[in-house]
């Protein structure tokens, strides 16, 4: 089932979901699990083992992005599981929203790449207690029309700020990803270790990007649409927006060569504290979704990296050359991986971004 699909034939789902935030943990059925996630990962390819073993479904609710899941949780919503990304794991944390990991529960937590096992506090807390498992990876990267622009005048993500893409350019409507952009484009590579005046800097450049945003976007289906309308020529988008849009016939094309590098991302699965459902089923679910077998389907029909390596290094090469995978360590060395930042430093960026959105 290709991402679009699923989106689709989610939307009753996430519509109920709001419905689900006011109802009480007693009322959601004893016999199986809350997954809190992104629309479109409730795909059973995804978890056939768990369906398998258990003959139904988890239950799922869905967030648009994660700081509206985190007022959510904060708020008193319940779920058993919820799927986060990497710069906001530390802000879970120590919210105090997350129970621990059990590791030895863990049928694949030893086969994780090892890319993201060296990612600064991602799976472990600094005295190593775990609380995240990552599912897949993926990356914000240059994508554009082909047929519309020259593959030399996107050979840099400055391009992005360039007056000749006036109106005709997009990024997320996601803090993260655009202080990725901005990160790399001034040359910074580790983005916890941002300076003031490298903040600064990276937020002038933002700001001479929003001067050519056609549109934020905060679903891949708006950009696709957008892009495949010719209304939008460059965007700073997932890799599942030129995987979906080459499956359709729209010419397109990432480039994950640009001269300061793209961003790469870690989305994956934590436990939450006041969880009503079954243990067992909570570690059935994060089994089935890191089982080797899983990693041609993301990589294939998603066009994102899954997190088990035996899974990856099993994939037909013609595949992973396909969808950029090729060489993982070459890929992952001219990156920005979004690492989880300090708290005071993604508040500021999120302050900051809100400003440049509203042209200021």
């Amino acid at each position: 089932m290709k991402l679009e699909t699923a989106k689709r034939l989610s939307v009753l789902s996430v519509l109920l979901s709001g419905l689900l935030a006011g109802v009480a943990p007693a009322a959601i059925a004893a016999d199986t699990i809350v997954v809190f996630d992104w629309a479109g990962y409730e795909d059973p390819a995804f978890h056939p083992a768990y369906t398998t073993q258990f003959g139904s479904e988890p239950d799922f609710s869905f967030f648009g992005d994660e700081e509206e899941a985190f007022q959510k949780l904060r708020s008193g919503f319940k779920a058993d599981l919820a799927h986060p990304c990497s710069q906001s794991v530390s802000k879970w944390r120590e919210a105090g929203l997350l129970e621990p990991l059990d590791t030895s529960k863990l049928a694949h937590w030893n086969d994780v790449l090892p890319g993201i096992k060296t990612m600064k506090g991602l799976m472990t807390s600094a005295d190593g207690t775990a609380y995240f498992l990552p599912f897949e990876w993926g990356n914000t990267v240059l994508t554009y029309r082909t047929d519309t622009v020259k593959p030399e005048d996107v050979s840099s993500l400055k391009a992005f700020a360039d007056p000749k893409f006036k109106d005709r350019v997009s990024i997320g409507d996601n803090v993260d990803d655009a202080y990725a952009l901005a990160s790399l484009a001034i040359g910074v590579k580790d983005w916890t270790t941002l300076t003031d005046a490298q903040f600064q800097q990276a937020s002038d450049f933002l700001r001479a990007v929003h001067k050519n945003v056609r549109l934020y976007w905060t679903d891949n289906t708006d950009l696709s649409q957008a892009i495949a309308g010719g209304e939008v020529d460059l965007a700073w988008a997932w890799n599942e927006t030129a995987t979906t849009l080459t499956a359709d016939g729209v010419p397109v094309a990432m480039n994950k060569d640009a001269a300061e590098g793209l961003s790469t991302w870690v989305c994956g699965y934590v436990r939450l504290k006041g969880a009503a459902g079954s243990e067992e089923q909570q570690y059935a679910f994060l089994n089935a979704i890191t089982d080797p077998s899983i990693s041609a389907y993301m990589v294939e029909s998603w066009g994102y990296g899954h997190s088990n390596a035996k899974g990856m290094a099993a994939v037909d090469p013609t595949v992973l050359a396909g969808k950029g995978f090729v060489d993982v360590d070459r890929f992952t060395a001219n990156t920005l991986f979004q690492s989880p930042l300090p708290t005071d430093l993604r508040q500021r960026m999120i302050a900051e971004f809100e400003k440049i959105k509203s042209g200021y």
